[in-house]
């Protein structure tokens, strides 16, 4: 029997491509295990960036209202039983287990039949509707990996569809154009199924497509509204009213229109589940998303921010939050971008933020050395440049330069920020993150 361990060894290797789009092999795996779909609610989350706070809005907003709830999510920081989540426990390494246990059978097929190979990221989804199936729950809440019409989470047919942003990413496999990657990601849309909206300046092709096919669209600004009151804001929607909404737990001026978003697909789901204001209120202010312009503050120390932001649009958004959030010290930089990002894009963004960079390598297929991320930023960078051999020592030489009023800004991907959550907690800087486990039936 392989471990956890091993059987992630084992999917990265048995595709012969790490991303292959398409419905057609997880659907006939599926098929083989006589798989039917859920039962229960689901909402589906799409988007360039702010998927991730969507999604964890819903799922604390929903178990605030006692219901049992599975979240799916991707990629992971440090563990990668973050991807899978029941009641916010980490599903356990046993569960796991037996669903790739039972995916690899079907894999192999019956005496006759043709084996199919799933990449990484198929594997992963399919053991997320195993586990959650067998969990019983009252909802599941999906964020889509990549794009949206391809996408193994695309299987599912969701009760409320949800596009939060559009922007320039993984052009090599959604399209070049703002226009292209909406195409994409308005594949999640259904017939008669509501399609919400995450912001006013969407492109257009969302709206033609949901109408296209019959999908009933909430648009902000038009079937739902939010307004910001001073310290409190308000939601307004076809069912609901909510004044006096407290600020959103996570920080940042977009969260704001994250939360309304997840609102408003939670309000489609109110003649199926009840959700009183008081659970909307709970969710709000207990939900926690690690990397998500995250601020870490130890006492008699700089402080530290960290976010996954990886492209333009996302780094626009973390410099606002830095410009509206200003530091009495000097702010540096730990940066780390995949290959395939935009890094011009996404330093551009970010040129008056900082007084120095510390720069690490990412290791793998997708990587960059710390000197070729020199090269490509340097022309959008006036502070001074310091190339570091990985994370943990950009974070060192960061923390040894800061003084108490400093803040250390650490971003670019969730390669950059796993490594420095695990030295943050090495140092003692942060609290380990014991997590509990959700233990699926044996059997399931």
């Amino acid at each position: 029997m392989r471990t956890l361990d091993e059987w992630l060894i084992h999917q990265s290797q048995a595709h012969p491509h790490s991303i292959d789009l398409g419905l057609e092999r997880p659907l006939r795996v599926l098929a083989r295990l006589g798989w039917r779909q859920p039962a229960c609610p689901v909402i589906t989350v799409a988007g360039t960036n702010g998927k991730g706070s969507v999604t964890a809005y819903c799922a604390a907003i929903l178990a605030a209202a006692g219901y049992r709830v599975g979240t799916f999510t991707s990629p992971h920081l440090r563990d990668y039983r973050e991807r899978i989540r029941v009641h916010d426990a980490w599903v356990d390494a046993e569960a796991l287990v037996r669903a790739f246990e039972r995916i690899e059978a079907a894999c192999r097929g019956a005496a006759g039949e043709d084996a199919i190979s799933l990449t990484f990221f198929e594997y992963n989804a399919l053991a997320a509707f195993l586990v959650f199936e067998d969990a019983g729950l009252d909802a599941w809440v999906l964020e889509v990996g990549m794009g949206g019409r391809l996408d193994a989470v695309n299987v599912i047919d969701p009760a409320v569809a949800v596009v939060v942003s559009i922007g320039l990413d993984h052009q090599e496999f959604l399209g070049t154009t703002l226009e292209a990657i909406a195409r994409e990601k308005a594949g999640i849309f259904r017939s008669g199924t509501p399609a919400v909206l995450g912001g006013a300046d969407l492109p257009p092709v969302l709206e033609t497509l949901a109408r296209g096919i019959g999908a009933p669209l909430k648009r902000p600004g038009r079937e739902y509204r939010f307004a910001r009151e001073s310290d409190r804001w308000h939601y307004q929607g076809p069912r609901w009213n909510l004044p006096r909404l407290p600020p959103p737990a996570l920080l940042g001026a977009v969260q704001f229109n994250n939360a309304a978003t997840a609102i408003a697909a939670l309000e489609e789901l109110a003649p199926r589940l009840t959700i009183p204001a008081s659970a909307v209120v709970e969710g709000l202010t207990a939900v926690r998303l690690v990397g998500r312009f995250q601020v870490i503050a130890p006492p008699g120390a700089c402080t530290w921010i960290l976010d996954v932001a990886h492209n333009p649009a996302a780094a626009a958004v973390l410099g606002a939050n830095l410009r509206a959030l200003p530091a009495t010290g000097k702010t540096y930089a730990v940066c780390a971008i995949l290959d395939d990002k935009d890094a011009a894009g996404v330093a551009a963004q970010l040129r008056d933020c900082f007084d120095a960079w510390w720069l690490s390598p990412i290791d793998g297929a997708r990587g960059i050395s710390g000197g070729a991320l020199a090269d490509r930023i340097a022309p959008q960078i006036a502070a001074p440049l310091n190339i570091a051999a990985n994370v943990a020592s950009a974070c060192a030489a960061a923390w040894a330069a800061a003084a108490p009023a400093d803040r250390i800004v650490v971003f670019g991907s969730f390669h950059t920020v796993g490594p420095a959550l695990d030295w943050l907690e090495a140092q003692r800087l942060l609290p380990p993150s014991g997590q509990p486990a959700y233990t699926a039936a044996p059997g399931g």
